[in-house]
């Protein structure tokens, strides 16, 4: 037994004699030290390099594993934990395991791999390692920061009609966020008129029975040189509904908030374009080809532009051989030129995701008409006579053009979405003044409720639009191209119209008062996917870039809640109509 002195040295010697019965057990990882507590390596890590890593590729990290204490030995390197979104990035070591010895320290190389699904967001790497003895670094577990930037893979462009940003959108909390909607204008006798109330569809209590010219013609009287007065110079059919026998001042309506809450909320949620103009100064014809084309031009290399709706129906190159439709030369004349047939050949953004390999599909009520954009396309359509009727036959006709609209709620659910898609509503649906029933905004939220329900929902942008102004007020002059020389000069701008961006990385709560156009969604797409571009209409546009933020964690969804659902619309057995027929 042990006698203790009370002299100042007892105190020494037991701390030596334990110290040197607990060496005598060992309890080391390697050899040379590091038993009982004594250190034996510690762990460092360089940061991430790239520190903001773009879904789909790598990132790398130097991880050294110091030895102290004469230690040697093995350590095995490992992820202990990465938090963050889901599927989160996988890590990797070359090499696994690293051997310092003889006070050397030894590295291995640390990557951090995403897949193209890895969302967006703040991540954090945890890097630890274990020796033989499982004993941890001395100084503890590395944590090393990395921000995912999310990858896009599908883009939906949901296509409306014929409305304009004051007449659809009194929304007094965009209002309140800095919107730029307007709530009375300016006639041609210098009158300031209040804008009023009026129901969405040809139902309610001030129902929208009558119809406005969205012709060349009209926009050139709505816009005046820029003055923005002649609105009330639109022509208003049919006459028992319009001035002076009903609806005094027609053009200067709003639509009643309540029957538009959907397209509200998701404004209000995501990201709301003030400054989206329609690329083209006329009807849906032309509109149509713009958002898949950029141009509406007859031929490449033309400088005229299709600028109104065909005189007959069907349209496009399955029209009658009679069949016309007028175009605009370069100093903004329709006269200077005969009307030509409605068929036309220059390449169209399709043609860039074919060549590509990116699938696409165009999803519409019927063929033939003159929203059916790619009916109007010779090498798309590739018309031939089938039962004595002309019919569209090309084999991107046939593979991507989908009839009816409603074929894309069960896509979506069959999971089998296309990575680029347009949506052209039915009639009733389609918010077309004196032909829709009130139910675009619940057909427009049955397509975001679908895809923010399913996995789609972690890499899509939905951009929600409207093809033109369909002759309502709106007091934003566009800028006029009319200088006979650039490209698109007597036909671009138009006026504006809705614009609203879903995404979990669209701008949360966000007004967006960048200059867009049509052309601006086919930029994004061509950017997207890295397709050359067409140089029509997408070569001057922006790219949406304010209105996304890749690297923010993405948003959850939440249900827009509508008065249908997709269920509605698939099982809907109404005869298809056209939205828009003038």
């Amino acid at each position: 037994m042990l006698r203790l002195d009370r002299s100042s040295k007892a105190p020494i010697a037991l701390a030596a004699f334990i110290a040197l019965a607990f060496a005598a057990c060992g309890g080391g990882s390697g050899t040379g030290g590091g038993g009982g507590g004594t250190p034996s390596y510690s762990l460092s890590a360089s940061a991430l390099a790239p520190s903001t890593l773009v879904a789909g590729s790598a990132s790398t990290s130097t991880v050294t594993v110091t030895p102290s204490n004469s230690y040697s030995g093995t350590v095995t390197l490992a992820c202990s934990n990465i938090t963050g979104g889901s599927p989160a990035p996988t890590c990797s070591f070359n090499p696994a395991s690293v051997s310092p010895s003889g006070g050397n320290p030894a590295t291995s190389t640390l990557t951090v791999t995403s897949t193209a699904s890895t969302p967006g967001g703040p991540f954090t790497i945890t890097v630890t390692g274990a020796d033989a003895s499982n004993a941890a670094p001395s100084d503890g577990p590395q944590n090393l920061a990395l921000t995912m930037s999310a990858v896009i893979q599908h883009i939906v462009i949901i296509f409306q009609e014929n409305r304009t940003v004051d007449n659809l959108f009194q929304d007094p909390n965009l209002i309140k966020a800095g919107a730029d909607i307007a709530s009375s204008g300016l006639n041609s006798l210098g009158q300031t008129v209040p804008l009023s109330p009026i129901d969405l569809g040809t139902t309610g209590s001030n129902p929208q029975n009558y119809d406005l010219s969205h012709a060349h013609t009209a926009f050139v009287s709505m816009y005046d040189n820029g003055k923005m007065d002649g609105a009330d110079l639109i022509v208003c059919t049919p006459a028992a509904e319009c001035p002076p026998n009903a609806h005094p001042n027609a053009q200067f309506m709003y639509v009643m908030p309540s029957d538009v809450q959907p397209y509200f909320t998701l404004a209000e949620q995501y990201t709301f374009g003030d400054r989206m103009f329609q690329t083209n100064e006329g009807p849906s014809f032309p509109a149509h080809q713009f958002i898949i084309s950029g141009t509406s031009a007859p031929e490449t290399g033309s400088n005229l532009f299709a600028s109104e709706n065909p005189d007959k129906n069907p349209a496009g190159c399955i029209a009658p051989l009679a069949e016309t439709v007028s175009v605009v030369d370069p100093s903004g004349s329709e006269t200077s030129n005969a009307p030509i047939y409605p068929c036309f050949e220059h390449p169209t953004l399709t043609d860039e995701l074919d060549s590509a390999g990116v699938s696409w599909r165009y999803y519409a009520p019927s063929a033939g008409s003159i929203w059916t954009g790619p009916d109007a396309i010779e090498h798309i359509c590739q018309e031939q006579t089938v039962n004595g009727t002309l019919t569209c036959t090309g084999p991107d006709w046939i593979a991507d053009v989908v009839i009816p609209q409603t074929q894309v709620l069960v896509d979506i659910a069959n999971r089998d979405l296309a990575q680029v898609t347009w949506v052209i509503p039915d009639g009733d649906e389609s918010d077309h003044a004196l032909s829709n029933d009130g139910g675009g905004p619940s057909w427009v939220a049955s397509i975001v409720n679908s895809i923010g329900n399913s996995p789609y929902w972690q890499n899509t942008a939905i951009f929600i639009t409207w093809d033109d102004w369909g002759g309502w007020y709106d007091h934003v002059a566009p800028k006029v191209v009319n200088d006979g020389t650039s490209w698109g000069s007597g036909y671009v701008y138009g006026f504006r119209v809705p614009l609203i961006v879903v995404s979990p990385y669209a701008k949360a709560a966000y007004i967006s008062h960048s200059t867009h156009d049509f052309g601006s969604i086919l930029k994004y797409i061509e950017e997207r996917f890295d397709l050359q571009s067409l140089a029509y209409a997408d070569a001057p546009a922006d790219d949406f870039s304010d209105c996304f933020i890749m690297t923010q964690a993405p948003i959850p969804f939440q249900l827009i809640p509508a008065a249908h659902d997709a269920s509605f619309f698939i099982h809907d057995n109404r005869p298809r109509t056209d939205p828009d027929d003038d």
